[in-house]
């Protein structure tokens, strides 16, 4: 017994001296502000950072999309952290499977890219209610992005809990994280340096001691909220000249080293909007300008990806809802190939490297899918979560309830023909008297919210479909409740016009869950309606397709329990993507949930995206012009809703 004592306690030396021995083996670096240029371990350092985001990514294809930045020229890779997609129920934290952020950073450090981390908490971006959870505003009386106690201990929260996942790959640890943002061009947002502190010192007391912090912010409002011990780093796209762009900022800090924190590469498609695209030659013309003036940059986006299951965000006003594809009109595209875009950069960054760039990684293949054969249906009330009784109708998240739709039924007294009125409604509804369709109302549609109706009985049921689209991710309407959150009336008039209305109470509202499929109730297919459609599919060889939904109407696509994201027959987005990282061979399912009604049962899988076939536009372009006249969104660096 003593011998195998010793023999234990010798291992468990062993054991703890080859550790110790590999922590103070880990290669440690500095990384500063120096003279007008960025110091890593001491020699200047230009960054030319390549904006991912993770979440966007299926986590099979985060390698590839890593090494297509490698080849493209990038030394670092730029990120968000979206803090909804690691917390959606307050307190309960996911960083597994597709959310495990410390494989993508190891991952970036296996192929010697540095990074850059933007932990929000806010980060905009075109996703969901900007990376803020849902549950926020089950808090009472909260103001998001103040210092509002409930806001600032849930940010504290999670920053702290971020800090402990990604330890190791900070510089002192060993790591790859080179500098770390304090929240995101809130210059757009409001005027708060004591917010701004609090933002700093929350990510301190995290754990970011000793990693380089800055902020970034529009060259028209920096000095707004800017704090004398940030790097201060300026946003703008390609039609914006960039050394006009720091002109400002070279003045109050001409010691500073300087960095466009987000060159935008491209733009963001909404649903009812045309398809956005923006030049390769301004794109590599302004990187050219930076790169000769030694100004580091990081491209947004370099690879777009796609806004999977519910996450797709909001832009505003009006009310624009993001199109589930993030492509972006990137170098690198939606299904991570190589564009016309990045072989322009690649040439011009190759002549910036010291060495010849990697070679391209070979593309994904693509395959076409001729026939998916749909068995069954079931209907929308299959789905339903759970029931609420309400006097008055209330929004989501009074009913603590996060993403998906809802229905509101109320019993109606005798009614003359007349309008209904829903204060709040969001986001697009579709209104039934007795199961019978009399109208649809579209929150983006210049804030529709009356619908002419008919004469209705005593003991008619009105029924209102409610469907809730990303939540806003820009500006103050950030605060943005779903569902129906205000009064339902009904107005009419009587022979001498004058308008009489009648406020509608005592409702029934039933909960239906964007994160959810039905599992039972499936019955065979014998009409069109509204409803979840299930289907399979074979394939003999695995490959990425992009899924043809023209024919159906608007609603969510889960492939082998994948939820694909939104679609909607509007345009322009008329494909989603499917990775074939989720697909397998032999035999694949497929559940369309269509909250209209197809007018064929027909997808077909494509080799090719359809992303710029608009069929109704909400938002013409000169609706946006005169809401924002200083932008045409071009890529000028006022433009609404940058990341």
């Amino acid at each position: 017994m003593k011998r195998l004592i010793i023999f234990i306690s010798l291992i468990l030396s062993i054991s703890i001296s080859v550790k110790l021995s590999a922590a103070t083996k880990a290669e440690t670096h500095s990384f500063e502000s120096g003279h007008g240029q960025f110091l890593l371990d001491g020699k200047p350092f230009v960054i030319r950072a390549a904006e991912l985001h993770y979440a966007r990514i299926p986590a099979d294809y985060w390698e590839h999309r890593i090494l297509m930045c490698k080849a493209l020229g990038m030394n670092t890779i730029c990120l968000y952290v979206f803090w909804n997609y690691h917390e959606e129920e307050e307190g309960i934290y996911h960083f597994k499977g597709e959310r495990n952020l410390a494989r993508f950073l190891q991952l970036c450090q296996k192929h010697d890219m540095w990074v850059i981390l933007r932990p929000g908490p806010y980060v905009c971006a075109e996703w969901e209610m900007g990376g803020l959870p849902w549950w926020l505003l089950t808090k009472e009386n909260m103001q998001l992005r103040s210092l509002h106690p409930d806001f600032m201990a849930a940010v504290g929260r999670f920053q702290r809990r971020l800090a402990q996942e990604l330890q190791p790959f900070m510089l002192k640890n060993g790591g790859n994280i080179l500098m770390v943002q304090v929240e995101n061009e809130f210059g757009s947002y409001g005027t708060d340096k004591a917010y701004m502190s609090a933002m700093r010192d929350t990510l301190r007391a995290a754990g970011w001691t000793e990693t380089l912090l800055f902020q970034c912010d529009w060259s028209s409002n920096f000095q707004n909220n800017a704090l004398d011990d940030l790097i201060w780093t300026l946003n703008f796209g390609t039609n914006a000249k960039p050394l006009q762009q720091f002109k400002k900022l070279q003045q109050l800090r001409p010691d500073a080293p300087l960095m466009c924190s987000e060159y935008w590469s491209g733009w963001f498609d909404g649903w009812g909007r045309k398809h956005e695209t923006r030049s390769s030659e301004a794109m590599v013309k302004g990187i050219a300008t930076m790169l000769e003036n030694n100004i580091s940059f990081s491209l947004y986006m370099t690879h777009g990806g796609t806004s999977f299951a519910h996450w797709a965000g909001a832009n505003n006003t009006p009310f624009s809802p993001d199109c589930t594809s993030y492509d972006y009109d990137a170098p690198i595209n939606e299904q991570g190939a190589a564009t016309e875009k990045y072989h322009q950069l690649r040439e011009l960054l190759q002549n910036y490297s010291q060495v010849r760039l990697p070679d391209i990684p070979k593309a994904m293949p693509v395959i076409s899918i001729d026939k998916i054969d749909f068995q069954q249906y079931a209907s929308l009330q299959s789905n339903i979560l759970r029931y609420e009784e309400s006097l008055e109708p209330l929004p989501f998240e009074a009913m603590r309830f996060a993403y998906g739709s809802a229905v509101y039924e109320c019993v109606l007294p005798e009614l003359p023909a007349g309008y209904l009125y829903i204060k709040d409604c969001h986001d697009f509804a579709r209104v039934f008297v007795n199961d019978s369709l009399v109208g649809e109302l579209y929150r983006g549609a210049n804030e529709q919210n009356t619908l002419p109706m008919p004469a209705v009985r005593q003991g008619d049921s009105l029924r209102i479909f409610v469907e809730a689209m990303g939540r806003i991710n820009y500006s103050r309407k950030i605060h943005d409740f779903k569902g129906i959150g205000g009064e339902v009336s009904w107005i009419a008039a009587d022979d001498t016009t004058a308008m009489h209305k009648q406020r509608l109470q005592h409702w029934k509202i039933s909960l239906i869950d964007a994160r959810t499929l039905p599992n039972k109730d499936w019955k065979k297919i014998t009409s069109l309606e509204p409803g979840y459609y299930k289907g399979y599919f074979r394939i003999n060889k695995i490959g990425d397709t992009f899924l043809d939904l023209s024919t159906w109407g608007k609603g969510l696509v889960w492939v082998n329990g994948h939820c694909l994201g939104r679609f909607w027959k509007v345009g322009p987005q008329q494909t989603l993507y499917c990775p074939g990282a989720w697909l397998k061979k032999g035999k694949n399912e497929i559940v369309v949930m269509d909250i209209l009604e197809p007018t064929s049962l027909q997808i077909k899988g494509l080799d090719k995206p359809i992303i710029d076939r608009l069929h109704k536009e909400f938002i013409p372009d000169d609706a946006v012009k005169k809401e924002y006249p200083q932008n045409t969104l071009q890529g000028n660096e006022a433009a609404p809703g940058a990341k």
